[in-house]
């Protein structure tokens, strides 16, 4: 029973469509009770693992049985060098906190956090994944900040960093 499953899963993954955009989303949200800011990143695995792959880590397989057991250090590493924050002018590291693919099987979210984090008046956002990649991608990012304020972002290659006050 587990190999017919095993069998479909990966059948579904060679049949899955080929996209013909490259386009992320991403949440970052301030969480006033947990003095954390959280983000979920969804990325396409076919696009990630491109990416990955010119970076020299290759047959990665994200998300399936197979998966490379350093997957999600290269994963971790290749996120908090291309998705950077600044809170009130202070470079912030980000923590992966771990990974999950979507409904469909064609894209992974990956969660990433800080916390002990007390309210803040400034978030700068660098948004560059993919981007050395794949020269038309788009990462559409939208900030629930604190207060409830709400500001959005279309990062593209030339307009990589956004800002918004509180």
């Amino acid at each position: 029973m587990m190999n017919s499953i095993l069998l479909f899963f990966n059948f579904l993954l060679v049949l899955a469509p080929k996209h013909d955009f490259h386009v992320s989303k991403c949440l970052v949200e301030y969480s006033t009770p947990d003095q954390a800011l959280q983000v979920s990143l969804h990325i396409f695995v076919d696009d990630l693992e491109e990416a990955l792959r010119q970076q020299g880590h290759d047959h990665l397989k994200i998300g399936t049985p197979k998966e490379d057991t350093l997957a999600e250090s290269y994963l971790r590493d290749y996120l908090l060098k291309t998705f950077r924050v600044e809170i009130d002018d202070q470079p912030i590291e980000l923590s992966l906190l771990g990974k999950e693919l979507s409904e469909d099987f064609q894209a992974v979210w990956c969660y990433l956090e800080i916390t002990d984090i007390a309210e803040f008046q400034k978030l700068k956002l660098s948004n560059t994944v993919l981007m050395e990649t794949f020269d038309d991608q788009t990462n559409m990012v939208t900030v629930k900040g604190p207060g409830g304020k709400r500001s959005g972002f279309l990062f593209q290659k030339g307009n990589e960093e956004g800002t918004v006050k509180f």
